[in-house]
């Protein structure tokens, strides 16, 4: 059956169906995310250690590669922050060669999910989890980028990173270069935060652009002496990996890697898709394709040693915001990325790091999303467990464990509340009653066997067990009840026994059972006559 969220005619508004392209506003739409990427390619590089002519590689194939592909016509790929820490442990374990390994197989079981069509069973992953996972990514980013942000070097781990944070400050207050960089990293942050609110044609102009500019301008001062960024060669960074790597692949550690890049650069796209066609009234994303697409940009990149690539809110929030309607503009900033690469490459090494931090800190914070945490709470309290627990455990631990026990945690809630047993236990003459209704299973099995042995501790010479109002019982609970009916009539009582479900016979094998169409099944147990 062809999935519905993949017609090309489906629409969200008046203005939905195929966009008349303005070429002048898909020039001026790519020039913006060109602006806003450009920053970001090259702090997520360095982030995630490795050089940034990596990350420009990254983000020119997002741009000409999966902008390409039809999949979403309005959302931009390149290299994401939330995969900087995931991917600086992995080149820390594995080494950069191996990278490119790993970011091809990802990107080759991307598209055979996509082609077998479970772009769709992202979605059904919890939103607390994915907002559990975004924060525990976005924690660790801001605390890790505390440090370069003051020309300084992160210890290792998120716990090391977040106890080292007083050092740091004393480390800044003592050293005047280190309080410089500081200084440019805090008005960074800062302009991210605020120049949206500037007013005018200024407010327009990428805030990252605007604190690089600055930050260019600051370190090209007399006795300013904060680190720049070191760029080499694009095409001779280009890192193909060869016969030596592949043989990685038969290391269960690796296995380890592609499936978690491939399960978090899959689910972060996907939920992007989403949030970015709630931006515009335009066609809707085609999942299934665009999951093939962000396959075939990370098969490119794998090939070429570069970055994993998954789609970015930022840039893609940019290009709706800069009127683009077509396909044209994010491959469009692919082009000027790799022209800027290509020719302007001095002007790269003139950026200070800790303005690329800076970026990276306000990225953090917004996939950390702290005002998620008490709404979260507002709304279900079992889900903000959820997503508390999964973001303690990826910043105490690391992302794949994190995600795993935040989704075992969201089945567990989930299971919970789906058995719903509501169980009634009351005397009448000579009969201990117990009803049962909702959902009986394993998890509430504690609950069914307590009601048993009250029963059993009544002392009354008849036991009626009325499931007719159970909905859904399960072989455990199940099992339980008929054993507990066995062991009473061994023991000379009288059990009534109604069990659940249309011509169903409740209990088999002794002295009269009945199933009546449409009504429960009724096994008496020591007595013909049903007890009212």
């Amino acid at each position: 059956m062809a999935e519905t969220a993949e017609a090309p005619a489906a629409k969200a508004g008046p203005t939905a169906g195929p966009a008349k392209p303005d070429l002048a506003t898909e020039i001026t739409a790519s020039l913006v995310v060109f602006l806003v990427a450009l920053p970001l390619c090259i702090g997520v590089a360095v982030a995630s250690g490795v050089p940034a002519e990596l990350g420009i590689i990254s983000g020119v194939i997002g741009g000409l590669v999966v902008g390409a592909i039809r999949g979403s016509t309005l959302q931009v790929s390149g290299p994401a922050a939330g995969l900087a820490a995931l991917v600086a442990e992995t080149v820390a374990e594995h080494g950069v060669a191996m990278l490119g390994v790993i970011v091809l197989c990802s990107g080759i079981l991307q598209i055979v999910l996509g082609a077998v069509r479970l772009g769709r069973m992202f979605q059904a992953i919890s939103l607390a989890v994915v907002q559990g996972m975004l924060a525990g990514i976005g924690l660790p980013l801001m605390f890790s980028q505390a440090y370069p942000a003051a020309d300084g070097t992160a210890p290792g781990t998120p716990i090391e990173n977040i106890a080292g944070i007083p050092g740091l400050f004393a480390d800044i207050l003592t050293d005047r270069q280190a309080m410089l960089a500081a200084l440019l990293g805090v008005v960074t942050v800062v302009l991210s935060f605020m120049w949206k609110k500037v007013p005018g044609p200024a407010g327009k102009i990428p805030a990252a652009l605007v604190a690089v500019g600055i930050g260019i301008a600051v370190a090209a001062l007399p006795g300013v002496d904060v680190k720049t960024l070191q760029v080499g060669d694009l095409l001779a960074s280009v890192q193909v990996p060869g016969g030596e790597q592949f043989a990685g692949l038969a290391d269960a550690a690796i296995i380890t890697s592609v499936l978690t890049f491939t399960v978090i650069a899959s689910a972060e796209s996907l939920f992007t898709a989403a949030a970015v066609d709630r931006m515009h009234s335009g066609p809707r994303t085609r999942y299934n394709t665009e999951l093939v697409a962000q396959g075939v940009g990370n098969t490119v990149a794998g090939i070429l040693g570069a970055l994993p690539i998954t789609a970015v809110v930022a840039r893609s929030s940019a290009n709706v915001q800069a009127g683009a309607k077509t396909r044209l503009s994010r491959t469009l900033h692919g082009l000027w990325l790799l022209a800027f690469a290509l020719l302007l490459p001095q002007v790269l090494a003139l950026i200070p790091i800790s303005v690329l931090a800076g970026v990276l800190v306000h990225s953090g914070w917004k996939l950390f999303a702290p005002a998620e945490f008490p709404k979260m709470w507002r709304q279900d309290r079992g889900e903000f467990a959820v997503m508390t627990l999964t973001t303690l455990v990826i910043v105490a631990t690391a992302l794949l464990e994190g995600v795993l026990i935040g989704l075992a945690a969201g089945i567990v809630l989930a299971a919970l509340r789906m058995s719903q047993t509501v169980v009634r236990q009351h005397i009448e003459e000579d009969t201990a009653k117990v009803v049962m209704a909702g959902n009986a299973t394993f998890l509430r099995l504690p609950k069914v066997i307590e009601a048993l042995e009250a029963a059993a501790a009544s002392g009354k010479p008849r036991i009626r067990l009325d499931l007719t109002g159970v909905t859904h019982l399960d072989h455990a609970c199940r099992n339980q009840v008929e054993e507990f009916t066995a062991q009473q009539r061994g023991l000379g009582l009288r059990v009534e026994l109604l069990m659940p479900g249309p011509g169903k016979a409740a209990v088999s094998g002794d002295r009269d059972e009945t199933a009546t169409s449409g009504v429960a099944a009724r096994a008496v147990v020591g007595d013909t006559t049903p007890t009212q």
